[in-house]
């Protein structure tokens, strides 16, 4: 969110070093050339001008969240809120302790941060068409930074900057910029999408630089030729807390009859070892949640089937990762279980609204809805029914 205190455009007029601030569909940013001090303790960047007929610079200021999800407030009101102040040159304005020869991009590990599709959708793509451009040469400040969320993301930050990282909340140090962006550039409206129209780069160019950034050697999945030996291989994703696979026994006893070579794995917080066992796969299969992001580590053509759990999760299910895959050149499979399939079953009467009219739950909101059928839902698939969408998944390998 980014609130403006005076008219933008006569500010304009009478100050060069004016920030130059986008709004955009989900995410607004501000782009700034001048005397830029960064004060982590009022969070505060001050834009300091030497010209002394601007007319109550000390009032100008702007707000910003600098976490590209616009619009949803539990999201944002997790996020720092940092001011952008225009100051006339004084004595009184905060002094140097760094100055940076390079552009800084000032970002938020707030928001969702802690969820592995919104750490990727909500900030490291962003972070991508921001910073990408800069070929390295940018420093990060981040801010609501936590440890075990920039170590998870290491391998990125530094493929993307040359610079130690700052996490700049409460510091007592004053760093100086020429130039700066605050917040960061949201390439796409939708989920874990790049629109080419709104960034120099494409969703291709994002997978290339991960496959680059952690040195992941499969860049096609393999096709099926008649008389091959070489047997495709399926990941199965498995989860622990809510929407686990309750028989995954049985679902890799099917799957290897079928021909596959199967690989049960979770994600967890060492992205770098999970990226290559997923992008030594062909097939990954998985109920719908964040471990689905890791598709980004997927080699082309490859196949993702989706289970898609009980109760009405099919506009989600689609959204974050149907449409995204496609767009990565990933063939897509879903497979939508019934109410037998359910771990619910086992939890409410078989009359009760949650199993009978799921809709009834929906129409009570959003957080009504999550804490039955993502937080309370295991999956028992019924291999059987399951068979023929791994059957398609060999198909398309032939294709």
């Amino acid at each position: 969110m980014i609130t403006f205190f005076e008219d933008a455009d006569a500010l304009t007029k009478n100050n060069k070093m004016e920030p130059l601030c986008t709004i955009m569909g989900r995410s607004d940013f501000c782009e700034i050339k001048g005397d830029i001090r960064i004060d982590g303790s009022s969070y505060t960047v001050f834009i300091v001008s030497s010209e002394t007929d601007i007319p109550a610079a000390e009032n100008t200021s702007w707000r910003v969240r600098p976490y590209a999800r616009k619009g949803d407030q539990a999201a944002m009101g997790a996020v720092r809120e940092w001011t952008l102040k225009l100051v006339a040159g004084g004595s009184d304005i905060p002094q140097c302790s760094q100055n940076h020869s390079v552009p800084g991009i000032l970002f938020s590990a707030g928001g969702y941060a802690g969820n592995h599709f919104h750490a990727f959708t909500d900030i490291i793509v962003p972070l991508f068409s921001t910073a990408r451009p800069y070929n390295g040469e940018v420093q990060f400040l981040i801010t609501n930074g936590w440890s075990a969320w920039i170590t998870k993301f290491k391998t990125i930050l530094k493929a993307l900057s040359r610079y130690e990282l700052i996490n700049i909340d409460n510091r007592k140090d004053i760093h100086c910029f020429g130039s700066m962006t605050a917040g960061l550039k949201r390439p796409s409206y939708k989920e874990l999408v790049i629109d080419p129209s709104k960034s120099p780069y494409s969703i291709k160019d994002f997978r290339q630089f991960l496959r680059s950034s952690y040195s992941l050697k499969k860049t096609r999945a393999l096709t099926i030729r008649d008389g091959t030996r070489k047997r495709p291989r399926l990941l199965i994703i498995s989860r622990k807390r809510s929407r686990a696979f309750t028989n995954v026994g049985e679902i890799v006893k099917m799957a290897e009859r079928l021909g596959f070579r199967v690989v049960v794995a979770e994600p967890g917080m060492d992205v770098s070892g999970f990226s290559q066992i997923i992008n030594s796969c062909d097939v990954v299969m998985g109920v719908h949640g964040a471990g689905l992001t890791n598709i980004v580590f997927l080699p082309e053509k490859a196949v993702l089937i989706q289970v898609i759990p009980f109760g009405g999760a099919e506009w989600l299910s689609r959204t974050f990762f149907e449409e995204p895959a496609k767009d990565m050149n990933i063939r897509y499979l879903d497979y939508k279980i019934k109410v037998e399939e359910s771990t619910l079953i086992q939890q409410y009467p078989a009359d009760h609204a949650v199993l009978k009219d799921p809709s009834v739950i929906g129409k009570q909101g959003w957080l009504a809805f999550q804490s039955i059928y993502l937080q309370k839902q295991n999956v028992t698939i019924d291999v059987n029914r399951f068979r023929p969408t791994l059957v398609k998944a060999l198909e398309l390998l032939h294709q």
